[in-house]
């Protein structure tokens, strides 16, 4: 027996940061969509649990005992209240390490719905959501890798915009950031949460409105992370490109083209060094 799943990249299309709690957590409010790109976990019986990370990426987790994929094992095996059943898990990692589009938190997400199907836990995507909050704020979000409206610290899901089909170019100049550092670099007053529409009729309406918007992260991440800036600027002045803006805190980018044709066009432009994918937006 064999179960396998997909952890694809999220983008945040906007993202305000709207308060701090007392615990220091910060409080968002963010439109959520995912990529094609993804990162591919596989599970097969095993002895015990294990991991091992291949993939183009892979070099960047090696070093990393106890990253969020175990994690997430642990968690859902003790959920179920059985002792931790074997399982060999095999992750091809193919989007960058801490890039602000999600990665470690996609294949956590993965491990939950692929461990929860080769276990045959039956838990589904409610129970899954609600355990993927202690794994971290993007994880949730992850589980059914559907655009999603984020609120709370990430763990307050809520339907999105009825968004229509376009293009995403991603862009990272393989260069990590520190979520922790990037908000600790936040000044000023916080955000207030966006007013979305219901819908967008197509992607130039809808670039239109996330323009009005912002990502409050972007600042404080070109700051620490100057060729942020430069990405941006790229990305911007790309044919086709209807908004370009930072996914997360960073440091990887994204453009919004009218369809997934165009943006995988786009790709080719870019510096030779890059990290990128072009394609189509998942609905």
């Amino acid at each position: 027996m064999m179960a396998a799943e997909d952890a694809t990249a999220k983008v945040n299309l906007y993202l305000h940061v709207i308060g701090r709690r007392a615990d220091g957590y910060h409080l968002l409010d963010s439109l959520a969509v995912f990529a094609g790109a993804a990162d591919g976990l596989s599970v097969l019986p095993g002895q015990s649990l294990s991991l091992e990370v291949l993939g183009p990426e892979g070099g960047a987790l090696a070093t990393e005992p106890d990253n969020l994929v175990l994690r997430a094992a642990r968690l859902l095996a003790d959920a179920a209240g059985r002792p931790l059943p074997g399982a060999a898990l095999r992750l091809d990692k193919r989007l960058p390490v801490a890039s602000g589009i999600g990665g470690g938190s996609a294949d956590a997400a993965a491990a939950l719905r692929a461990l929860d199907q080769f276990w045959d836990l039956g838990m589904g995507a409610v129970r899954l959501e609600a355990l993927a909050t202690s794994l971290g704020a993007d994880v949730p979000v992850c589980v059914a890798s559907r655009p999603a409206r984020m609120g709370g610290v990430g763990d307050i899901l809520s339907p999105a915009p009825r968004l229509p089909p376009f293009g995403l170019l991603l862009a990272n100049p393989r260069l990590a950031l520190a979520t922790p550092r990037v908000f600790a670099g936040r000044v000023g007053p916080f955000s207030a949460p966006a007013t979305l529409p219901a819908g967008w009729t197509d992607a130039a309406a809808m670039a239109a409105a996330l323009r009005t918007l912002r990502n409050d992260l972007e600042a404080p991440a070109i700051a620490l992370c100057p060729p942020v800036g430069e990405v941006l600027s790229i990305l911007g002045a790309l044919p086709g490109a209807l908004l370009a803006r930072m996914s997360g805190s960073g440091a990887t980018c994204f453009a919004v083209f009218a369809d997934g044709a165009a943006a995988a066009r786009a790709a080719g432009a870019l510096p030779p060094g890059w990290w990128r994918w072009g394609g189509h937006a998942r609905s």
